[in-house]
């Protein structure tokens, strides 16, 4: 397994590929789940040109965390996101780093979700567009659904 080093204390980890793993449905994330933050956060962003976000099974870790790009090209990490509402069905065609081709999936133009900070605090948000989706499919991840 090859592993790069980002940021200090933080890894580029390799992408898992083996559909069995990302099958597993995740455990919810904890405060002791920082270094997992890190290494997702770090991980996405040199992934970011051709990526809209990340699990954290997708670098070999069973946790409930997801990353996203949002609109302005930040990162927003997420610990045990739920998406608490959903609007404007559609349906997508999506591509992954874990798995080759596209394929088609059920969206919502608009989300609610909740979810913990790095911190543990209770956050809340709605999202739109490209980065609604990419949160649903990242959720789908944690539940070991893979699109």
């Amino acid at each position: 397994m090859h592993v790069r080093y980002g940021i200090i204390g933080c890894m580029i980890r390799p992408i898992m590929t083996k559909k069995f793993f990302l099958r597993q449905p995740s455990a919810p994330a904890t405060a002791d789940d920082a270094q997992v933050v890190r290494d997702l956060a770090d991980t996405l962003a040199v992934h970011m040109d051709g990526c809209a976000g990340m699990a954290a099974n997708m670098i070999g870790e069973r946790k409930r965390i997801i990353a996203v790009v949002d609109e302005k090209g930040r990162i927003i990490v997420m610990l045990n996101p739920q998406i608490t509402s959903a609007q404007g069905e559609y349906q997508a065609e999506e591509g992954c780093l874990s798995l080759s081709g596209m394929r088609e999936a059920r969206r919502f133009e608009r989300v609610e979700v909740s979810w913990q900070d790095e911190l543990m605090r209770p956050r809340s948000g709605a999202f739109t567009g490209r980065v609604a989706q990419a949160i649903q499919h990242e959720i789908d991840h944690c539940n070991g659904v893979i699109i």
